[in-house]
Protein backbone atom coordinates (compact mmCIF):
# COMPACT_ATOMS: atom_id res chain seq x y z
CA UNK A 1 0.00 0.00 0.00
CA UNK A 2 2.87 2.09 0.99
CA UNK A 3 4.46 1.27 -2.53
CA UNK A 4 1.19 2.38 -4.25
CA UNK A 5 1.03 5.99 -2.35
CA UNK A 6 4.50 6.61 -2.65
CA UNK A 7 4.03 5.63 -6.49
CA UNK A 8 1.04 7.83 -7.23
CA UNK A 9 3.05 11.15 -5.08
CA UNK A 10 5.61 10.72 -7.43
CA UNK A 11 3.54 10.71 -10.58
CA UNK A 12 1.43 13.49 -9.32
CA UNK A 13 4.95 15.42 -8.96
CA UNK A 14 5.65 14.38 -12.61
CA UNK A 15 3.03 15.51 -13.23
CA UNK A 16 2.99 18.88 -12.07
CA UNK A 17 6.84 19.18 -13.21
CA UNK A 18 5.78 18.18 -17.18
CA UNK A 19 3.43 21.14 -17.05
CA UNK A 20 5.69 24.06 -15.64
CA UNK A 21 8.11 22.79 -18.52
CA UNK A 22 5.64 23.56 -20.93
CA UNK A 23 6.00 27.15 -22.22
CA UNK A 24 4.44 29.33 -24.99
CA UNK A 25 6.53 29.39 -27.99
CA UNK A 26 6.45 32.19 -30.84
CA UNK A 27 8.21 32.45 -34.02
CA UNK A 28 9.44 35.79 -35.32
CA UNK A 29 9.44 35.42 -38.92
CA UNK A 30 10.56 38.64 -41.02
CA UNK A 31 8.54 37.88 -44.18
CA UNK A 32 6.42 34.89 -45.23
CA UNK A 33 8.87 33.20 -47.51
CA UNK A 34 12.08 33.45 -45.39
CA UNK A 35 13.03 29.71 -45.07
CA UNK A 36 13.75 30.29 -40.94
CA UNK A 37 12.47 32.64 -38.28
CA UNK A 38 14.57 35.74 -37.35
CA UNK A 39 14.06 34.36 -33.85
CA UNK A 40 11.78 32.19 -31.67
CA UNK A 41 10.71 32.87 -27.85
CA UNK A 42 10.48 29.95 -25.97
CA UNK A 43 8.99 31.48 -22.84
CA UNK A 44 11.28 34.51 -21.18
CA UNK A 45 14.13 33.13 -23.57
CA UNK A 46 14.40 34.14 -27.53
CA UNK A 47 16.93 32.09 -29.42
CA UNK A 48 18.04 34.42 -32.33
CA UNK A 49 18.79 33.67 -35.32
CA UNK A 50 22.43 33.63 -36.86
CA UNK A 51 22.68 37.50 -38.06
CA UNK A 52 25.20 38.92 -40.87
CA UNK A 53 26.11 42.32 -41.72
CA UNK A 54 24.07 44.72 -43.72
CA UNK A 55 27.00 46.32 -46.59
CA UNK A 56 28.68 49.13 -45.83
CA UNK A 57 28.14 49.83 -49.85
CA UNK A 58 25.48 48.26 -51.35
CA UNK A 59 26.11 46.94 -54.77
CA UNK A 60 25.68 49.34 -57.83
CA UNK A 61 24.22 47.25 -60.81
CA UNK A 62 24.28 50.17 -62.83
CA UNK A 63 27.76 49.93 -62.50
CA UNK A 64 28.12 46.18 -62.51
CA UNK A 65 29.83 47.06 -58.46
CA UNK A 66 29.34 44.01 -55.85
CA UNK A 67 28.58 44.91 -52.27
CA UNK A 68 31.15 45.85 -49.74
CA UNK A 69 31.10 44.53 -46.08
CA UNK A 70 34.33 45.58 -44.74
CA UNK A 71 36.44 43.21 -42.54
CA UNK A 72 35.82 41.51 -39.62
CA UNK A 73 35.78 44.59 -37.26
CA UNK A 74 33.28 46.38 -39.76
CA UNK A 75 30.79 43.26 -39.79
CA UNK A 76 31.04 42.85 -36.76
CA UNK A 77 29.96 45.86 -35.13
CA UNK A 78 27.19 46.43 -38.18
CA UNK A 79 26.10 42.72 -36.98
CA UNK A 80 25.96 43.71 -33.12
CA UNK A 81 24.19 46.88 -34.36
CA UNK A 82 21.84 44.90 -36.42
CA UNK A 83 21.42 42.73 -32.93
CA UNK A 84 20.43 45.09 -30.63
CA UNK A 85 17.90 46.68 -32.88
CA UNK A 86 16.12 43.38 -33.32
CA UNK A 87 16.64 42.98 -28.97
CA UNK A 88 14.52 46.58 -28.91
CA UNK A 89 12.46 45.33 -31.44
CA UNK A 90 11.23 42.42 -28.41
CA UNK A 91 11.85 44.49 -25.41
CA UNK A 92 15.21 43.00 -24.39
CA UNK A 93 18.58 44.88 -24.80
CA UNK A 94 22.76 43.64 -25.07
CA UNK A 95 21.99 43.23 -21.47
CA UNK A 96 19.82 39.93 -21.86
CA UNK A 97 22.19 38.09 -24.06
CA UNK A 98 23.46 35.43 -21.94
CA UNK A 99 24.82 33.41 -24.47
CA UNK A 100 26.97 34.18 -28.00
CA UNK A 101 27.79 31.97 -30.64
CA UNK A 102 30.41 33.25 -33.18
CA UNK A 103 31.33 31.69 -36.28
CA UNK A 104 34.25 33.33 -38.36
CA UNK A 105 35.45 32.90 -42.02
CA UNK A 106 39.12 33.56 -42.62
CA UNK A 107 39.83 36.54 -44.35
CA UNK A 108 40.98 36.59 -47.59
CA UNK A 109 42.93 40.14 -47.15
CA UNK A 110 44.51 38.38 -43.80
CA UNK A 111 45.74 35.47 -45.88
CA UNK A 112 43.26 33.33 -44.66
CA UNK A 113 43.16 33.76 -41.11
CA UNK A 114 40.51 34.51 -38.99
CA UNK A 115 40.38 38.12 -37.15
CA UNK A 116 39.67 37.60 -33.77
CA UNK A 117 40.82 41.19 -32.96
CA UNK A 118 38.70 43.06 -35.12
CA UNK A 119 35.54 40.63 -33.67
CA UNK A 120 36.91 41.42 -29.87
CA UNK A 121 37.21 45.10 -31.10
CA UNK A 122 33.22 45.19 -32.10
CA UNK A 123 32.11 43.09 -29.08
CA UNK A 124 33.82 45.25 -26.86
CA UNK A 125 31.67 48.23 -27.53
CA UNK A 126 28.76 46.24 -26.62
CA UNK A 127 29.70 44.22 -23.90
CA UNK A 128 31.47 44.93 -20.53
CA UNK A 129 31.65 48.66 -20.85
CA UNK A 130 30.54 51.10 -18.33
CA UNK A 131 27.42 51.71 -19.86
CA UNK A 132 26.60 47.98 -20.12
CA UNK A 133 29.27 45.65 -18.02
CA UNK A 134 27.47 42.48 -18.91
CA UNK A 135 29.08 39.46 -20.55
CA UNK A 136 27.90 36.72 -21.98
CA UNK A 137 29.08 33.38 -22.53
CA UNK A 138 30.84 32.82 -25.30
CA UNK A 139 31.92 30.82 -28.05
CA UNK A 140 33.56 31.44 -30.77
CA UNK A 141 35.46 29.13 -33.96
CA UNK A 142 36.73 29.56 -37.56
CA UNK A 143 34.70 27.91 -39.75
CA UNK A 144 35.40 27.19 -43.86
CA UNK A 145 32.87 29.90 -44.86
CA UNK A 146 29.72 30.91 -44.19
CA UNK A 147 26.56 31.48 -46.52
CA UNK A 148 27.00 34.73 -47.69
CA UNK A 149 30.33 34.47 -50.05
CA UNK A 150 31.52 37.56 -48.52
CA UNK A 151 30.47 37.15 -44.74
CA UNK A 152 33.19 37.05 -42.44
CA UNK A 153 30.89 36.78 -39.64
CA UNK A 154 28.08 35.56 -38.38
CA UNK A 155 26.77 35.84 -34.51
CA UNK A 156 23.71 34.25 -32.94
CA UNK A 157 22.48 34.91 -29.53
CA UNK A 158 20.14 33.85 -26.71
CA UNK A 159 18.69 36.12 -24.46
CA UNK A 160 16.35 36.27 -21.47
CA UNK A 161 13.96 38.90 -20.69
CA UNK A 162 15.00 38.97 -16.43
CA UNK A 163 12.28 38.88 -14.00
Amino acid sequence: MKKMMLAAAMMTGLAATAAQAQVAVKHIQPNEKSPIATGVWAGDTLYLSGQLADPVTPADVAKGTPAVYGDTKTQSLSIFNKIQKLLKEQGLDMKDVVKMTVFLAGDPANGGKLDFPGLQASYTQFFGTKDQPNKPARSAMQVAALVAPTALVEIEVIAVKGK
